[in-house]
């Protein structure tokens, strides 16, 4: 009986030694927690594969470190807690600069610079500053920079998933304005021509935007090292131009 019972025991040892492996983080593969819904920066191309400002600056940080880069697609809003439970190293997305974002992550240095703006319909004359979102509801993502930038405006926040539906919500009038980076707006202008809607006003702030890891983890000075390295050689410069006409990564 005692035999059984030791076998049994080394058969589960074995067992759970063999899905702890299974388990294990390949030390060759970059994981990059990535939205795939944010044009320019992460979104699906015509043929299904990610692609997008961001992803190729992933895939070229992934380039420098020597490891083959795999995207995990996460909602905005779900992204750090997917980042601290360690279902992916960095998040690559637009990352904004705060205070709260540096005290509970690692953030690299800056690889894209730009304004935020507000976004109404076009026959909107309500709005023309931060200002005159008091009372008025915006269409954010519930975590993102731009949806405490309407809040502390005094806006109320209609939560959505990312720009598109934000942008739906604004076309059918059941919100007032969406706030987000004028890079982003300007790509949706260009690919679908839309004049129902404006830009605003600007929102008077200028972020920074950076690739986030866990805190403490010593990978953030590699991914520091290939950002420098990247922007030395013109790699940044060119993937900005192809994606927005202009160098945003100064």
């Amino acid at each position: 009986m005692r035999r059984k019972l030791f076998a049994v025991a080394m058969l589960a040892i074995v067992a759970a030694t063999g899905l702890s492996a299974c388990g294990k983080s390949d030390p060759n593969v970059l994981k990059i927690g990535t939205e795939g819904t944010y044009k320019p920066f992460s979104f699906q191309g015509q043929d299904g594969k990610l692609t997008g400002f961001d992803i190729e600056v992933a895939q070229a940080i992934g380039g420098k470190l020597g490891k083959k880069v795999e995207f995990v697609q996460t909602p905005w809003d779900a992204i750090f807690a997917g980042l601290e439970s360690k279902r992916f190293d960095l998040v690559v997305n637009q990352v904004s600069i705060n205070d709260d974002r540096k005290a509970k992550y690692a953030l690299s240095q800056p690889y894209t610079t730009s304004d935020g703006v507000i976004v109404t319909r076009a026959d909107n004359t309500s709005i023309t500053s931060l200002a005159d979102l008091k009372g008025k509801t915006c269409a954010q993502t519930a975590t993102s920079n731009w949806g405490k930038i309407a809040t502390d405006a005094g806006a109320k926040v209609e939560t959505v998933t990312d720009f598109g539906p934000g942008i739906q919500l604004l076309k059918q009038g059941r919100v007032d304005a969406v706030i987000n980076d004028t890079l982003a707006v300007g790509e949706y202008t260009k690919t679908t021509g839309d004049t129902s809607l404006k830009v605003a006003a600007k929102t008077g702030t200028t972020t920074q935007q950076a690739v986030a890891a866990r805190k403490g983890d010593a990978l953030i000075d590699n991914v520091n090292k290939a950002l420098s390295e990247l922007r030395a050689d013109g790699t940044l410069a060119k993937i900005s131009d192809k994606y927005f006409g202009t160098d945003v990564t100064k």
